[in-house]
C-alpha cells in the first residue's frame, strides 16, 4: 500500500497495535510540522495529540525545567460550555490539573540528572470516547512525543487506568463502572518496572490492591512496545547535549571536609539534625571560604549542591549499612504523635494532626446541599458534595515565599486526602450536608497529605459527620542498593530527598481508600510494592490507634452548624413549591429564612441554624403539596373573592374552592357580601370535589359540626 505524503513532501507513518480489546495506532507526520515531534494518537473514538518542544541550548537553571500539560476541549466530547457568559476555555479544571501531574509523574525520573533543556510537553484531547477516560492515552502520546524529540528520555512508558467490575480487573472501564466499582487505579510503567501508581478505592486488601497492578503492567506492555515500533520506523536523530553537573574537584573537596562529621554524629531527632545540618554547612562554607576566597564564594551554589549530594549519601549508607536512619529510627518506627479536636470556637469541626515536624489544621464547614460544587468540564458534568483544599505557605519549610493561588501540588495534595475520605463519608440520605474540609498545613517535614488525610478525618468527625469508619494515611520510602531493597516506614524530608520512593498509603483497618505511589529510580518490581503496601498497613493501624485515643466517633454537631430536614413530596408538586419565576420559593426562604433544596426525585432539603426556620419552611411546603381532603374542616382560611352567588375561598396556596351562597349561613343569605368580606377569615368543610377537579365548600357544615363536636 503507498504511504500517504504530507504537505512538506514526507512520508506520515502510523503504526498499530491491539490493547486490551481495541485498536491503539500512533502517527507520526500528519499535524505539528514546526514542534520538536507531535503524534496523534488514536484508541477508540478518542484522538489525543501530544506535542514535545525541546530547547536546543541548556538554560542557566538549577533545575531540570520540564512542564507538561493536559488540555481538555469540550469540542472533543460534543459539549459547548455550560457557563452562560464564559464558552471558551480558560483556566484547567482541576481535573486537567491532576491529569497533567499524573502524566509528568512516570515522565519525569527518566530524564539524566543534570539535563537543563527546557523541555514542554502538551497533550490535547481532540475527540473523547464517552466509554473510558482519555488520560491514559494522553500519557501515551506525551511519551511518544519525548521519544519522537531525540531528546534523552529514556523511555517509553505506558498507563492503564484498571476498575474492579463484577469482581474482575479491567482495562479502560467505564466511568460509570469506576465511579460505582471498589477500584480506581491507575498504573505507569516502562518495560522494565512500575514507574507511577495512583488509586482511589473502597477499602480493597493490599493483596487485591497488589494483583491489580500486576494485571496493569503487564496489560500495557504492549503500548510500550508499539512506540518502540514507531521509533524505528521513524528512526530519530538523538539530541546532542551536556550535563551541568557538580564539578568533580568541587564535590570531592566538600567530601574531604565533611569526612568524619557526616554518620552517627547527625543522627538525632528532628529538628535537632536539622540545627546540626544547618551550623555543619555554615561551617563549611566560613572554612573554605577562607582557605579558597573568590574561588569559593563565585561557586557558593556548587558547593551547596555538593554538600546535599554528599548528605544524601550519608542518609543512604546509613540505612544500608546499618539500618540507622536519619533521626535515629528503625526502619519501620513512625515519628511521635500527638493530636486533638475542637481547637476553633466557631468552627463546625477542627482538629490539628502533628507527627514529627510535620503538622497539619483541618478545619470543617457543613452547608446544605444547594451549596454543593457544580462540576462542568469535558469529562463529566455533575456535583461535588465533599471538597478538600490543601493550603502550605512558605512559612511551613521556613522559607519567605509569595502568596498566590493553590499550584499543582496544593491540588494534587488535596486531591489526595479528599479521596481517602471519601469511601467513608455518609450516604446523602444519612447526612443531607455539603461538606468542605481545609487543611492549613502549619509545619512540613515529609508527607504532609497524609497527616492532612489524618486531620481531616478528625476534623469530621468533631463536625458530626458519622463517617463510616476512621482513616489514616502514611507514607512509605525505599532505599535501593543493588538487588537489596530497603522499605522505610513513615518518612522524612532527608530520606524523600535521598530515597527512591514516595508511597502513600490511606485506609481503613478494613483496607485501602486511596495511594499514590513516584518512582525515582527507572522502574520497581510489583513484589516490591506489595511488600511496601503490607508494611504501611502496621504503620497506618498505629497512627489510627493514635487518632482513636483521641476521638473515635462524632461529636455532637456545632450550634453555629445549619441543621438541615428532608420530606419527600411528590416529583409533581415541585413546579408548585417553585411557583412562577421561583416566586413561592423566593417568598417562603424569604420569610422564613430557611434554604431550601429540591432534588428532582422529590426530595426537599430545609436548612438553618435555627429550628424554627426550619418548622416554619417546612409546614408551609407541605401545605402547597398537599393534596384537599373531603370531609376535612379547614380553620381561619382566606376569603379572596366575594361574587353574587357565593364567595371563594383558600383553604391552602394555590387551592381555592367555592362556598356556594346556600352554604354561608344557616340563615338565608340573599346578598353573599352581607356575611363575609374579601380577606375574612373563615372555617370551612370541604364537601365534595366534582369531576373537575373544583372544590366545594360549606361553613354551614363547618359551623355545624363543630357544634356537634363540642356537645
Amino acid at each position: 500500500m503507498a504511504q500517504t505524503i504530507n504537505p512538506l513532501g514526507k512520508a506520515i507513518i502510523k503504526v498499530e497495535t491491539e490493547l486490551c480489546g481495541r485498536t491503539l495506532s500512533l502517527e507520526v507526520g500528519r499535524v505539528g510540522f514546526r514542534t520538536s515531534a507531535s503524534v496523534l494518537v488514536r484508541y477508540g473514538d478518542t484522538v489525543v495529540l501530544g506535542t514535545a518542544m525541546v530547547g536546543s541550548k541548556p538554560v542557566a537553571m538549577d533545575y531540570f525545567p520540564l512542564s507538561i500539560d493536559y488540555e481538555e476541549k469540550m469540542y472533543a466530547s460534543g459539549k459547548v460550555s455550560g457557563s452562560r457568559f464564559i464558552k471558551r476555555e480558560g483556566r484547567p479544571s482541576d481535573d486537567a490539573i491532576l491529569i497533567g501531574r499524573l502524566i509528568d509523574r512516570p515522565i519525569r525520573p527518566l530524564w539524566p540528572k543534570g539535563y537543563r533543556h527546557e523541555a514542554q510537553g502538551v497533550a490535547t484531547v481532540l475527540s473523547m470516547d464517552p466509554d473510558f477516560r482519555p488520560d491514559m492515552v494522553a500519557m501515551i502520546a506525551m511519551s511518544a512525543a519525548f521519544m519522537l524529540s531525540g531528546a534523552p528520555f529514556d523511555g517509553p512508558v505506558a498507563g492503564l487506568r484498571v476498575g474492579l467490575v463484577d469482581g474482575k480487573f479491567t482495562a479502560f472501564a467505564s466511568p460509570e463502572q469506576l465511579e460505582t466499582g471498589d477500584l480506581d487505579l491507575v498504573v505507569a510503567g516502562t518495560k522494565d518496572g512500575v514507574m507511577m501508581v495512583e488509586a482511589g478505592a473502597g477499602e480493597v486488601t493490599e493483596t487485591q490492591v497488589a494483583e491489580a497492578i500486576s494485571f496493569a503492567f503487564e496489560a500495557m506492555q504492549p503500548a510500550i512496545a508499539l512506540q518502540q515500533e514507531l521509533i524505528e520506523k521513524v528512526g530519530v536523530t538523538k539530541q546532542e547535549y551536556t550535563l551541568s553537573l557538580p564539578d568533580e574537584s568541587i564535590q570531592t573537596a566538600v567530601d574531604e571536609w565533611l569526612e568524619g562529621k557526616l554518620g552517627e554524629d547527625l543522627r538525632k531527632p528532628y529538628p535537632e539534625r536539622n540545627v546540626l545540618v544547618q551550623n555543619l554547612r555554615d561551617e563549611m562554607h566560613a572554612d573554605l571560604d577562607e582557605k579558597l576566597g573568590e574561588a569559593h564564594a563565585d561557586f557558593k551554589d556548587h558547593y551547596d549542591e555538593a554538600f546535599q549530594s554528599a548528605l544524601h549519601k550519608d542518609v543512604r549508607k546509613g540505612i544500608v549499612e546499618a539500618n540507622a536512619r536519619p533521626d535515629g529510627r528503625k526502619l519501620k518506627e513512625v515519628r511521635p504523635l500527638e493530636s486533638e479536636v475542637g481547637l476553633l470556637p466557631r468552627a463546625h469541626g477542627s482538629s490539628i494532626f502533628t507527627r514529627g515536624l510535620t503538622q497539619a489544621f483541618n478545619i470543617v464547614t457543613l452547608a446544605p446541599l444547594s451549596m454543593v460544587q457544580l462540576v462542568d468540564t469535558m469529562e463529566r458534568e455533575g456535583e461535588r458534595r465533599y471538597l478538600h483544599h490543601y493550603n502550605a505557605p512558605g512559612y511551613t519549610v521556613g522559607e519567605v515565599r509569595r502568596l498566590g493561588s493553590p499550584g499543582r501540588r496544593e491540588i494534587g495534595h488535596g486531591y489526595l486526602a479528599e479521596r481517602a475520605l471519601t469511601a467513608v463519608l455518609p450516604s446523602e440520605a444519612d447526612f443531607p450536608y455539603m461538606m468542605r474540609s481545609v487543611t492549613e498545613i502549619m509545619s512540613q517535614n515529609g508527607s504532609t497529605s497524609m497527616a492532612a488525610t489524618c486531620s481531616s478525618c478528625l476534623a469530621l468527625l468533631d463536625a458530626g459527620v458519622p463517617l463510616k469508619a476512621m482513616v489514616s494515611g502514611i507514607a512509605m520510602g525505599l532505599m535501593v542498593d543493588g538487588d537489596k531493597f530497603y522499605i522505610l516506614s513513615d518518612i522524612a524530608d532527608a530520606e524523600d530527598f535521598a530515597g527512591d520512593m514516595d508511597f502513600k498509603v490511606a485506609g481503613t483497618p478494613k483496607g485501602i481508600t486511596a495511594l499514590q505511589m513516584d518512582m525515582k529510580v527507572h522502574g520497581l518490581p510489583v513484589d516490591v510494592l506489595k511488600q511496601a503496601l503490607e508494611q504501611g498497613k502496621d504503620g497506618r493501624a498505629h497512627i489510627l490507634e493514635h487518632m482513636a485515643q483521641t476521638l473515635s466517633k462524632p461529636n455532637p454537631m456545632s450550634p453555629y452548624a445549619p441543621r438541615v430536614e428532608s420530606i419527600q413530596i411528590n416529583p409533581d408538586k415541585i413546579r408548585e413549591v417553585i411557583g412562577k419565576g421561583g416566586e413561592t420559593i423566593q417568598k417562603i426562604t424569604g420569610e422564613t429564612g430557611a434554604d431550601i433544596d429540591i432534588k428532582d426525585d422529590g426530595t426537599v432539603m430545609i436548612a438553618s441554624p435555627d429550628g424554627a426556620s426550619i418548622a416554619a419552611a417546612k409546614q408551609w411546603i407541605e401545605s402547597i403539596v398537599a393534596d384537599p381532603e373531603v370531609g376535612k374542616i379547614y380553620v381561619d382560611v382566606p376569603v379572596v373573592s366575594v361574587l353574587d352567588f357565593g364567595a371563594f375561598v383558600q383553604i391552602m396556596p394555590g387551592k381555592d374552592g367555592l362556598v356556594h351562597v346556600s352554604e354561608l349561613s344557616e340563615e338565608r343569605v340573599s346578598k353573599p357580601s352581607d356575611v363575609v368580606k374579601e380577606g375574612d377569615k373563615v372555617t370551612v368543610k370541604l364537601v365534595a370535589i366534582d369531576d373537575r377537579g373544583r372544590l366545594q365548600l360549606s361553613m354551614k357544615a363547618a359551623a355545624r359540626e363543630l357544634k356537634d363536636n363540642n356537645k
